[in-house]
């Protein structure tokens, strides 16, 4: 068995889930609160190819993808000048601040239609939507204007460090005095920490939840936060792991 890939669940569609294919079928492993992981991890190559339903496994080392399988996605790093040979975002755009605890701030564009997708699949804490344009290329614009005050990216690690804290009331509000926003949102993840997880790559644990790609379990009184993406290409073995992980604080 082999991860080869994962849902967050942003959309509503279903449950989070690590996507696990055998070669000749692919399960959905969800990740609901209480659900009990047991998978040591293998050896990590190639997770292939996947179009959401049927997986095509590639045998090469390089993980998650090998040159063969890995892709750029071009309009990430576009700041209003297009980057492909035509343009092809010619559809509402939103433009958004996204805020991740403590006090990190990050702006963002999405097709307008996605934003409430987007925000969950970042993780976001809360957000505003601050303009809604007519297109991609005038969001970008935006955004690079913007992303000289705050950042236009925000690392899954630094995500990790305050997943047990809440938001910054005082510096949010700071930071949304320059805008006057069209909506606000404020995301529940459905579960809480008393103290910062134990930053580890693993599969098995009891299921705390999951934040946008951070998947949280609980191990011998310790919560244990991984990203997901780090999952991806490795292979199973069923039975829990019992390679040693750093224990919190908090149990002792």
């Amino acid at each position: 068995m082999q991860i080869v890939g994962y849902d967050t669940g942003a959309s509503g569609d279903g449950a989070p889930a690590l996507l696990v294919s055998d070669a000749d079928s692919l399960v959905r492993e969800e990740l609901i609160m209480g659900t009990e992981l047991e998978y040591t991890l293998g050896q990590r190559r190639c997770a292939g190819t996947f179009d959401g339903s049927v997986h095509v496994p590639c045998t090469r080392p390089g993980a998650p993808y090998c040159d063969a399988h890995a892709s750029t996605w071009i309009c990430a790093r576009c700041t209003g000048t297009c980057l492909k040979d035509e343009m092809d975002c010619h559809e509402p755009h939103a433009v958004y601040l996204a805020a991740f605890a403590l006090a990190t701030f990050k702006v963002g564009v999405t097709r307008e239609w996605r934003l409430g997708t987007r925000l969950r699949e970042q993780g976001a804490d809360r957000a505003v939507h601050l303009r809604t344009v007519k297109d991609g290329r005038i969001a970008r614009q935006l955004e690079a204007e913007i992303a000289e005050r705050f950042t236009d990216r925000v690392r899954v690690p630094t995500k990790i460090r305050n997943l047990n804290r809440t938001v910054d009331e005082s510096a949010w509000n700071d930071a949304l005095s320059a805008f006057d926003p069209i909506d606000s949102f404020t995301f529940d993840y459905g579960f809480e920490l008393d103290s910062a997880p134990v930053h580890e790559t693993l599969a098995s644990g009891t299921v705390v939840g999951t934040q946008g790609r951070v998947l949280v379990l609980e191990r011998g009184g310790t919560a244990y936060a991984t990203d997901m993406r780090d999952l991806v290409g490795y292979e199973l073995e069923a039975g829990a792991t019992n390679r040693s992980l750093q224990a919190s604080l908090g149990t002792f």
